[in-house]
């Protein structure tokens, strides 16, 4: 009777495919067995079983290059490394659990992009007489904060949690959010750039540009990023940007980026 099995044979026997057993030779996790007078190779059962201790180790998550370890290990090294590899899937389970937690809240558009102070930020808007534009071009320009100018993030939204308590302020900025569709020359522009100008220049506090934003080299690139996302379709905007960061400049303010004044 021929001694052992061909690879073909002992692959379904250990629940494997014949790649995979070839795949763990190229790996040393397996020796590769003499082959027979037929020139074929034969497996014994303790290869079989190595290939099931081996499949079942790598199923559970054990990775391949430390299987071989493991297996040659004295028991307790054997259960020490058992009880490493757990924790090391049991971290994996719960970063899959934290990734699938945001991909549930994304599915509700990008609010998983942002801390619950933001959104809460957010959430009070409609009742302060912003419209849901209103609200998702605040929110995308909270996202872009919190990217490239992560440090200064939550001292911006302190800015905001106490801006919104100025009625002015807020009066200015509705005002803003509307000036997107007046045309870009139209005269009440400068009326309002003056106006915004003089209330930051009055209250710095509420200026919006990030702290820590003009410590970074590349700032002029980051605020423009900042300060002109949106405006690629609304010339309005543009203009009245630029009033503001004029009066701003003139009047002793350190505005990273040079928008040029039509």
């Amino acid at each position: 009777m021929t001694d052992g099995v061909t690879i073909g044979q002992a692959a379904a026997f250990a629940g494997v495919t014949v790649k995979t057993i070839r795949h763990y030779h190229r790996h040393g996790l397996i020796d590769e067995p003499r082959r027979d007078v037929s020139g074929y190779r034969r497996y014994a059962s303790a290869d079989l079983l190595r290939l099931v201790q081996i499949r079942t180790l790598a199923a559970a998550g054990v990775p391949l290059a430390e299987i071989a370890a493991i297996l040659d290990a004295d028991p307790d090294r054997f259960a020490a490394v058992l009880v490493d590899v757990e924790r090391r899937l049991t971290d994996r389970i719960d970063d899959l659990i934290a990734r699938r937690g945001t991909l549930r809240r994304l599915a509700t558009g990008d609010r998983a992009l942002l801390p619950d102070r933001a959104l809460a930020l957010l959430d009070k808007a409609p009742d302060l007489g912003f419209t849901p534009d209103d609200v998702t071009m605040a929110r995308e320009g909270l996202v872009l904060i919190k990217a490239l100018v992560p440090e200064g993030f939550d001292d911006y939204v302190s800015r905001i949690e106490r801006a919104i308590d100025d009625p002015r302020y807020l009066s200015l900025i509705r005002r803003m959010w509307r000036a997107a569709e007046w045309e870009p020359d139209d005269p009440r522009l400068d009326e309002l750039a003056t106006a915004v100008a003089d209330h930051f220049l009055a209250h710095p506090a509420l200026l919006p540009i990030p702290a820590g934003l003009q410590a970074r080299t590349d700032s002029a690139i980051r605020y423009s990023l900042l300060a002109h996302h949106g405006q690629e379709h609304k010339p309005a905007w543009t203009r009245l940007t630029a009033l503001i960061e004029a009066r701003l400049r003139s009047a002793g303010i350190d505005v990273a980026d040079q928008t040029p004044v039509d």
